[in-house]
């Protein structure tokens, strides 16, 4: 998307990617994605977050669970996302390898309010509920992830 600013962290720094991530790590009761993917390895380093939610998932999936659906919000002054919320749902289906009408999206902004507001950060929150495979019981989880914007230059 189109922004004159660009995220921080040790990966690609996809905010609502790792906030799926976490999410269904954390439905399954699997540990979080800075111990699946610490920062203190460099092989991490500008890693693409598409390639870390579809390891996780794998991870799920060998713990006998399969996701049902996800209830995502990404919470940003800018860029105004409405026009790329259905490629957003499509391309997390797709790494997910669910259907679209599984992936919830929501945009909000902080009206000019707080950290998001001032457009000093993006957040997402993500809830995932997983259904088990075998004998394991359905969860859900919710996890959140914060960036900080930075200038581009």
């Amino acid at each position: 998307m189109p922004h004159d600013r660009q995220l921080v962290g040790h990966s690609d720094a996809d905010v609502l990617l790792h906030a799926v991530t976490d999410a269904i790590l954390g439905a399954a009761a699997l540990p979080d994605i800075g111990r699946m993917f610490p920062n203190t390895d460099e092989a991490n380093r500008g890693r693409d977050s598409a390639d870390m939610l579809a390891a996780a998932a794998a991870k799920v999936a060998e713990n006998g669970y399969r996701i049902v659906n996800l209830d995502c919000v990404v919470h940003a002054e800018r860029p105004k996302l409405a026009d790329y919320q259905d490629a957003i749902r499509h391309r997390i289906a797709g790494i997910l390898r669910l259907s679209p009408h599984q992936i919830g999206l929501k945009a909000k902004t902080g009206e000019g309010v707080g950290p998001v507001g001032k457009e000093e950060i993006i957040a997402a929150r993500c809830i995932a509920l997983l259904s088990g495979t075998d004998l394991s019981p359905s969860y859900d989880a919710t996890r959140t992830d914060t960036r900080h914007l930075t200038p581009d230059t």
